[in-house]
Parts: structure tokens; C-alpha cells; sequence
């Protein structure tokens, strides 16, 4: 699988990476599924402090001790948690960054994070302390880069220009071009590479479409309503040809040259297999892409813009 480079650093990730919120608590399980990405070539595994109040950080750390030098690693932090009470709260300060990089590397069995980001974010928060506690981590050599998980540009803006982050993870599909507008061609023009979450747009954009929109789109998604939703999907069924569904969606989203990686999640090892099955080789014929872009809306992003 091809491996692409993650801004500016040193650091080089597969075209996908494996979301691990999905992963569980049965060990033996999510042991399986982090051994069939890895056997598909895939290098990038994505947790979060947060996910499971840190048994899934847990669970990657006895997974993979024995073959860290192979995984590059991303964990995010920002979310005030208590592991006992099962709460949270929004925490970007300098000492709670410190202290949960600190708690994650212990949790996750190693003595360095690859890729630490913010978990969200507003311009509320004390931006500059949160850059300066990213910046103290890296020099110190417990992080070997930084970014931020956020759909906000005005959030993702400001850390463009007072940081050195390397990377924006954000939602990005075939249904959500909002990132088109302006966010991804900021990223590309400052070497920031675009993580992408949520390509499938929760499996509206699958081989299972029509099962995915009915149950989980009765309300629409964003500016589609259901009936829409639906003939878009059929619409892009019809131009995929013989193309599974998912490949032509990932293959849309990794056509942008600022995307660098694609993230999705899974449960079990044949969701694994599914997405990784993607040809991935050769871009769409730019026919194809631009008859997508027509078919789909170009939505743009209604609140905290630039």
C-alpha cells in the first residue's frame, strides 16, 4: 500500500489508516483486526484517549508492543475524563495536554507518540498554551508531530497560522464537500496534510447504500434530505459502473492532493478486508470525477468560517 507523507515531518503513513474506536473490548478480537490491517499494509492506527475511557488505548498497547517500530501511531487528547464516573470535559490547557500525552504513552505500552492531536477545539480555548504544550511535548521527544481533529476553520485557520502542525483530521465524502470550498486547498498550500474521517459517510456510500440510508438517514444528512440522499447514491451507483461503491468513494477522496490518508473504522476483520480490497493504484479518469462533482451538492461549511 502506497505510504504518503504525513506535512512536513519525517513521518510516512499508509494511503489508509485504521480508526480503532470500533475495536471493542474482547482483545482476542481486536487483535484480529489489527493483524488483518497490518497484513494489508497498512501502517497508521488512529485511537483516542477518550475512546472507552482509555481501554482502547490499552488494548493497542498489548497489541502492538511487540512491533511498535512497524505502526506509526495517532492518539488525540483534550477531553477531561474520569475512567471511574464515565465523564468528561473540554480541557485544552497546557498541564492537562502534558498529563494526558504522559497517561497515553503509559496506557499505550510505549515511550513516544507519532501523532498527537488536539481533540477538537474553539477559538475560546487558549490556543497559544495548547501549541505550547504540543510544541514542549515534541521536544522533548515524546511526540514526533502534532495537529488537530476539528471541522471548525476558523479553529483550523488559527492553528495554521500559529503553529507547525502537520496534519487536520476532518470529515470529507462524496455527500460532504464542504472541505472543498477552501479548508483543503489551505492544507495543501501550507504542506498540512488532510486526514480524512468518515469516507463512506456512514455507509451511505457503500455496496449497503440503500439499507444505510434508510436506517440512518430519515432526518437527511446535512443539506440532502432522505429522498435525495437517495437518488444521489443511485445516481453515483450508476457512474461507479462495475466499481464497488467504496473504492469509488475512497478513490474520490484521495484524488484531492492536499488528503493524505483515509481513515475508516471497523469491527471486524472482513471490514477490514472490504475497505483494504479498494484498488487504489490509479486515480479516477477525470471524466468520472467531474461528472461525481455535478451529481453531488457543493456544500459548504454554514458556521464558524473564516
Amino acid at each position: 500500500m502506497k505510504r504518503n507523507q504525513l506535512g512536513k515531518s519525517d513521518i510516512y503513513v499508509s494511503e489508509l489508516t485504521l480508526g480503532c474506536m470500533s475495536l471493542g473490548q474482547d482483545k482476542n478480537k481486536a487483535k484480529e483486526i489489527i493483524d488483518t490491517a497490518l497484513a494489508q499494509g497498512i501502517n497508521h492506527l488512529d485511537t483516542a484517549d477518550l475512546y472507552d475511557f482509555g481501554l482502547n488505548e490499552e488494548i493497542i498497547g498489548e497489541i502492538i508492543k511487540d512491533r511498535r517500530q512497524d505502526i506509526i501511531l495517532t492518539t488525540k487528547a483534550g477531553n477531561h475524563f474520569s475512567k471511574e464516573t464515565k465523564d468528561w470535559f473540554w480541557d485544552p490547557s497546557k498541564g492537562y495536554i502534558v498529563q494526558a500525552a504522559k497517561e497515553s504513552l503509559k496506557r499505550l505500552q510505549t515511550d513516544y507518540i507519532d501523532f498527537f492531536m488536539l481533540h477538537g477545539g474553539t477559538l475560546d480555548d487558549p490556543i497559544e498554551e495548547t501549541i505550547e504544550a504540543m510544541e514542549e511535548l515534541k521536544q522533548d521527544g515524546l511526540i514526533r508531530a502534532y495537529g488537530i481533529s476539528s471541522i471548525r476553520p476558523n479553529v483550523i485557520d488559527t492553528f495554521i497560522n500559529k503553529s507547525s502542525i502537520d496534519g487536520v483530521m476532518l470529515q470529507y465524502n462524496l455527500l460532504d464537500r464542504r472541505p472543498e470550498e477552501s479548508v483543503l486547498k489551505q492544507l495543501e498550500s501550507n504542506q498540512i496534510s488532510a486526514i480524512v474521517r468518515g469516507p463512506l459517510a456512514k455507509g451511505m456510500l457503500s455496496t449497503y447504500y440503500k439499507e444505510n440510508i434508510t436506517k440512518k438517514a430519515a432526518k437527511g444528512f446535512l443539506d440532502y434530505n432522505q429522498t435525495e440522499l437517495l437518488e444521489t447514491a443511485e445516481a453515483i451507483a450508476e457512474l461507479a459502473g462495475g466499481m464497488p461503491m467504496n473504492e469509488l468513494a475512497l478513490k474520490y477522496v484521495l484524488q484531492h492532493p492536499a488528503v493524505t490518508t483515509i481513515t475508516f473504522g471497523a469491527s471486524t476483520k472482513e471490514q477490514v478486508m472490504e475497505n483494504t480490497a479498494a484498488d487504489l493504484t490509479a486515480d479516477l479518469p477525470e471524466d468520472l470525477y467531474v461528472k461525481l462533482k455535478e451529481h453531488t451538492k457543493r456544500n459548504i461549511y454554514e458556521q464558524h468560517r473564516v
